[in-house]
This record gives C-alpha cells, structure tokens and sequence, in this order.
C-alpha cells in the first residue's frame, strides 16, 4: 500500500480494518513532508509528538473496540487560518505571529470528531489576500509539478501539500477562487459549496473576539486527490451548526451514482471578456465532446445575460465593504448603508439570473483560470496568456462569478498543458446542490483521467 498516495477513503479502511496503524498513516506522512516539503514550502507548521499521541491513542481506542469515525486515525494538515485549540493560527499576518485560539473552529471540531488527527498547517497568501502563497513568515510555497511556478493562493499550501503526498485532505477557503484555482495549478480537486452550507465561524483568526464581518461570498471547502474523498470530507464539515446563525439547514445528502446518459451539460469554453489559454478552452471543447459520446445531453452555454466585469466588481466592492466594517476605526467617510443594501439588490439579481441558467441543465463545465501556474511573480504583475499580457487581477474571475452568485462549483483536473502542468476545469451547479455536483464530477472523472502523481514524489 503507498500510505502517502493512497486516498483519505482508502486510509480510513486501511486503518478500520487493522492493515496499517494510525502510528503508521502518521509516520508516512511526516516522512513525506521531511523528504519534500523544504522544497516546496507547504507546510509551514508541525506537531509532530501532539499527532504521534493522539495517533497512539487512536491506535489504543481500536483494540478496545471503541467506535470509529469515519476518519479515525487519518492525519491531516489544515490550512493556517483555521482557528485551532494548542496550535497557532496565523494567515501569514505578523501581528497574528503567536495568536492561538482557546478552542476549535466548528469544522475543526468536527474533523477531530470523526477520528482526524491534525498534524499541521499549511502555508496561504498573507491574511489570504493573493492567489500566490507566500507570506512575510513563512516564505514562498512552490508547486510541486515545477518549483519556479506558484502554487496558487490562497490555498496554495493546502494544495501543494496534497500534490506532493504530504496530507491526505485539507480544507480551504474560497472568496474568489481561493480553493479551486490552488486545486487547479496543482492537478487536485477542489469543491466550494454553496454559502452559508458550511460553518464560517472561526474561519480566521480573531485575536479581539470582534464581531465576525465576511458573512458573504467566502466559503469553506475541502481539496483532495478524488471526487470520492471530497464527498467524504463535505458531509462532515457541512450543514447546520448551534453556533452559526447564517447556515442554512438545507439536508446534506448523499453523493448519488449517476448515469451520463441522464446528464444535461452546458459548456462555455470562455466568458465574454474574460482572457483564457487556448490549451484550457480547447480543454474544455475535448471534455465536452467526450461527454456527448458517452450519451450526455450536452450543449454551449446560453449564458445569462450579465455583464460578468461588472458582477466582479460589484463583488470586489462587497468584499471592500465587509473589510471595512472590521477595521478597528472606521474611516473618515464610511460607505453609507444604503450603498450596502444596494449592493445586495444588484446581487440579487445575478443569482437569480444564475438560479434560471440551471434550470435548464444539471452543470456547467468552464475554466476554472485563465492560465495553468504560472512562473512566481510579484502581485500585480501581468501574467503571459498565449504570449499576450493579461491582468493580474482576472486571475480569479472564472471562479469569482460564483463567489458572487454563491453557487456550488468544483475544480477537477483535466490533463496537462504542453509544459507537463495540470488543466483544471470547472463543473458548477445549482444552489444546494453539492451533493448531485459530485456525482456528476465522479460520472466524469473515467473520461478526465482524475489525479496524477507528480514526477519523483
């Protein structure tokens, strides 16, 4: 059995029936990141002899019977803005240095609940706000397919760290494509549910105890190395929970096995306006193609009729609003409240323009960026898309449109360009419907190819 390569699923079992130890599962691991991760510079925080323990008593809890949850003795890294009890929580932020939180988030809860062992964190963009990874404390994260080329951001630890056989699964957070343009440049998936599905409370570090102010667009989400992991990962960190007002209690269900022949698949190799490598449209057209062989019903987007600029700028505009209503002293001139709630409107209208789109097919398949990883640079810098120089700032946006629109949508790998890098693509779904996404995902992944391990890990 390759430990460090095999699924979260597949470790679970292994461990459940007594083929390897949770001291075992760990041991690998930390091996693992020991023989890589100065290279990559993933994980940038470690406790070793805290998971060695609580991996014993794992171990301990088998032989006598003890109930197991679903990922008892798996280890796993988390990226560093969770709030976690003993271990610091950071984002990359001086100030935050040594802050640790007196208790867990909810959804660190809840993967401590159901037998995860937390070994570390994992690097992000300084206080999350970059699509590279890399932060005054802990450096620059690289990606393991090409170590002069980003990771991604802000997840791009957790993403790196599952590409290199490092963790077997993290959790992310996702404003504007944070979790799946990471999952992309790094050839792993990545799903970001529907807001408020998922608890935010603790999602970031909050030394002052202040009144939580990203209560939109911003999602949580796990990354892993199959479709089948993420479903395991999503149905025990969503849904309702007693802390959490804003969370919608909306049934989590099962991923169902579907047929391709019952599918209905809108496909939009680009958005009006929006830059994108021709290796990741053409991407998109072969997939398309593929499915309509296999027996889908499968068609080109008739896409809302949205000025899609202007959905990004609204949501960048939120996303400004929400970081203000958290500094210490407002401004000299705040954002009147009537903005705020005309801000709100106008969004109202883009979901629920997105809300008819799918009504008439079960997902859309699109780029999830407009360019594979790209060599490390400076933010801001232009980024070569085909030899022509793109903004940096539309990094984001295929993602982004969801973020705004709040609905579910997934990174999954789709091959590589013509310099060996992974293609992700996007499948996006109605709201609340997660569960049906990653069904459709799985149904794909035999004409994708799913995961690839990168050379000499």
């Amino acid at each position: 059995m390759d430990i460090v390569f095999s699924s979260t699923t597949e470790l679970a079992a292994a461990i459940r029936d007594r083929k390897i130890s949770a001291v075992e599962a760990l041991d690998a691991h930390l091996a693992q990141i020991d023989n890589h991760n100065k290279a990559i510079n993933a994980v940038v925080m470690l406790d070793r002899e805290g998971a060695r323990d609580r991996a014993r008593k794992a171990d301990a809890a088998q032989a006598r019977g003890d109930a197991l949850g679903p990922l008892h003795g798996v280890p796993f890294t988390l990226k560093d803005t969770h709030e976690t009890a003993g271990m610091k929580t950071t984002v990359g932020f001086p100030p935050f240095a040594d802050y640790v939180a007196k208790v867990d988030s909810p959804v660190v809860a809840r993967l401590k609940a159901a037998g995860g062992i937390l070994i570390g964190k994992t690097n992000v963009a300084t206080m999350l706000g970059d699509w590279q990874s890399d932060n005054p404390l802990f450096g620059r994260t690289s990606n393991p397919w090409d170590l002069r080329r980003t990771a991604g951001g802000s997840s791009g630890g957790a993403a790196a760290a599952l590409c290199a056989g490092m963790t077997p699964f993290e959790i992310g957070t996702d404003m504007q494509d944070s979790i799946r343009l990471p999952a992309a440049f790094c050839g792993v998936y990545g799903l970001k549910p529907t807001e408020h599905r998922i608890s935010l409370a603790g999602a970031f570090p909050d030394p002052g105890v202040s009144a939580r102010s990203v209560r939109l667009m911003s999602c949580l989400g796990p990354l892993a190395r199959s479709v089948e992991d993420l479903s395991l990962v999503y149905k025990i960190i969503a849904g309702p929970d007693a802390g959490d007002t804003d969370l919608a209690a909306v049934p989590v269900e099962d991923m169902p096995a579907l047929d391709l022949k019952t599918l209905r698949i809108a496909f939009a190799p680009f958005f009006p306006g929006f830059p994108v490598a021709v290796e990741i449209s053409a991407a998109v057209e072969k997939l398309a193609k593929q499915l309509q062989s296999a027996g889908a019903t499968v068609g080109e987007a008739n896409l809302p009729k949205l000025d899609l600029h202007d959905d990004l700028a609204e949501g960048g505009a939120l996303i400004g609003m929400m970081l203000e209503a958290a500094q210490l002293e407002p401004p000299e001139q705040p954002t009147p409240i009537s903005s705020w709630f005309e801000a709100l409107a106008r969004r109202d209208r883009s979901i629920l323009a997105w809300d008819r789109f799918f009504e008439t097919c079960d997902a859309l398949l699109c780029p999830v960026a407009m360019t594979t990883a790209f060599p490390v640079c400076e933010p801001g810098t232009s980024i070569a898309v085909d030899g022509k120089e793109q903004s940096y700032w539309m990094l984001p946006a295929y993602g982004a449109v969801f973020n705004y629109g709040g609905h579910p949508a997934l990174s999954m790998p789709c091959g590589q360009d013509g310099d060996g890098l992974p293609i992700g693509l996007q499948l996006v779904g109605k709201r609340w419907s997660e569960s049906r996404l990653l069904g459709i995902a799985q149904a794909v992944t035999p004409l994708t190819g799913g995961f690839r391990r990168p050379p000499d890990y």
